[in-house]
Parts: structure tokens; sequence; C-alpha cells
């Protein structure tokens, strides 16, 4: 009888703990099975601010997730790797830009869709981007004016 209540509880601890680490992986916006997804890159000259994981959306409704950051040694330009879901169909004319969830927000791409009817594939790369502004730099100008005013 004690044994069976021993395992009783350490069944019952184990499927709490299966159940915290779940919610921390569904929170955190992780997926412990691959979706149907794919990935596309896109290049930019600036993307300050902007992490792994940030969100990706079509008019504000998010869609997919930042996976990689990394840079071009040769040109010297970052490449995002996004994964969209395979439901959605993006043309080669897309615009993938860097935008800020309010005036000091989070940073996350957005997408405008295209309509050239020629479909992006997995792995294709967005080459119409928006950079992150820097609002540091603006603040600065505005507020000392710009150097090159002799």
């Amino acid at each position: 009888m004690k044994h069976k209540m021993e395992f009783g509880v350490g069944l019952f601890v184990l499927a709490g703990l299966a159940a915290i680490f779940y919610l921390a992986i569904a929170i955190g916006g992780a997926r412990l099975w691959g979706g149907d997804t794919y990935r596309l890159d896109a290049r930019f000259s600036n993307v300050a601010g902007l992490n792994v994981g940030s969100r990706v959306d079509i008019a504000g409704v998010r869609v997919g997730t930042v996976r990689a950051i990394t840079l071009d040694q040769k040109h010297f330009v970052a490449i995002v790797t996004l994964e969209i879901p395979s439901s959605i169909e993006l043309d080669d004319d897309t615009i993938a830009s860097v935008r800020t969830a309010g005036l000091i927000g989070d940073r996350f791409i957005s997408l405008s869709p295209g309509g050239s009817g020629i479909r992006l594939e997995p792995g294709d790369l967005i080459i119409d981007t928006e950079s992150a502004v820097d609002i540091e730099s603006l603040i600065s100008r505005f507020a000392f004016g710009s150097i090159d005013d002799e």
C-alpha cells in the first residue's frame, strides 16, 4: 500500500514538472514539434534592436518568427532568417521592414506582400527591405544640430 502511494505521488510530481516545462516553452514562443513552416532570408543594412525570437507581422498580425540574425561578411549587411507558415505565400516583391512597437518598444519585422505573382521559395532572399530607424541618432541631430552645419 505504501509503495502505491509513493508511486502515485511520483507520477503526480512528474506530471506537474512536464506541465511547467510545456508552459515555459509555450509562453516563450518556441515549438516542441516542427510546424508546417518555411524559412526566408531578408537583407538589411541595419537591424539594431532586433533579436532572435522577434515577431514577424503582416498587416499587424503575427505570422512568424525571426530565427537567426547573421552578418554577411562579404557585403557587410545583416541577413535575417524568417520562419513563415507554409500557408502564407509571398511574392518576390515583398517588402520587409524593421519596425518598433510603440515609441521605444521591441523591434519586429513587418512584411508588406507584393503582387508580382512570382512566389518566394524556401530559402529565397528578400532584397526589398527598410532598415531600422536609429532614434538616438535622430534625436541627437535634432537636439544638437548637424556637425556639418558650419
